[in-house]
């Protein structure tokens, strides 16, 4: 679609825009993450999608591979409790990639993604190159694998928030940094005039005011001693409060002589590394925020 504020997000705005507009009313609530992980002496992405709705829950595993993807999708409705343990088996790339979980005690809070009491293990040749959970015993015991050889490398993560006028959630911005309270408070109505506070560890890292004004915009906040640039599009709270949600992202950046992010050979992957050094940096880790009004 075409770039309609260039000036406000410069490369960025594209992306953030397609976004926004993609977005809808019935939206349900999920949560994306994609990980960098390396097997089969090749790296590849894993998207791992977490939904909820209402008639219960869902888990997808994406694998991509240069020639096509190979998907995994497993329903977790209360009917459908056999399914909350199992494995399934993944053809990428002429390799064989199974998928095992265990979701019979996770345990929920008001997002789709488990917080504890699981574990998802994605396994290659012998060796789990992704696992998320807190079962960690159980998964090695289920499997039968060994830990990875390469540790996977979390790139984003995309997921709604809910509210009315406070939004929260949490993030953990370095690779061994600790997670982070998010909170984006915004006032739009009332006699006062509307402005946009976005907090993390309760600090104010970002106050906009004239909000009529400037409901585009990004900020660079330095998180963990890392630069992590802020962007913001709250048009459609002001001016499309029926219909639409605001979107924030938050870019990290590495030193540019950091090896965080150069550690893989494959093309891909460099290109998603380096495609967007700056003076300021590597991109690193995005998380991106669907804000959406509850009524």
């Amino acid at each position: 679609m075409p770039d309609p504020f260039p000036s406000c997000f410069g490369e960025y705005a594209v992306q953030v825009a397609d976004i926004s507009g993609t977005a809808n009313r019935t939206a349900q609530n999920l949560v994306t993450c994609v990980y960098q992980t390396k097997f089969s002496s090749r790296c590849r992405l894993i998207t791992i999608t977490w939904c909820k709705n209402l008639v219960g829950q869902e888990f997808t595993v994406n694998v991509d591979d240069t020639s096509a993807q190979s998907m995994c999708k497993v329903d977790l409705k209360p009917w459908y409790y056999w399914k909350k343990q199992g494995f399934k088996n993944l053809d990428v790339g002429g390799k064989k990639i199974e998928v095992f979980w265990d979701m019979t005690a996770a345990k929920y809070t008001n997002g789709p993604e488990p917080q504890e009491g699981f574990y998802l293990a994605i396994v290659s040749h012998g060796e789990i190159v992704l696992l998320l959970g807190d079962m960690v015993k159980e998964a090695f015991k289920r499997t039968q694998a060994k830990p990875p050889s390469i540790e996977p490398l979390l790139l984003s993560r995309k997921e709604h928030v809910f509210g009315k006028r406070y939004y929260t959630t949490k993030a953990q911005f370095a690779e061994t940094g600790r997670t982070h309270d998010i909170m984006i408070e915004c006032h739009t109505g009332g006699s006062r005039e509307p402005r946009l506070c976005i907090r993390v560890d309760k600090q104010l890292v970002v106050l906009v005011k004239r909000l009529m004004w400037k409901f585009r915009g990004n900020q660079t906040i330095l998180v963990d001693g890392l630069l992590v640039e802020l962007f913001w599009d709250v048009h459609d709270w002001l001016f499309n409060a029926n219909m639409g949600n605001a979107v924030f992202m938050f870019q990290t950046y590495f030193p540019v002589d950091s090896e965080s992010w150069v550690n893989c050979e494959h093309e891909s992957m460099v290109s998603h590394s380096l495609k967007n050094r700056e003076s300021k940096g590597i991109a690193g880790f995005s998380l991106l925020l669907y804000a959406w009004r509850s009524q």
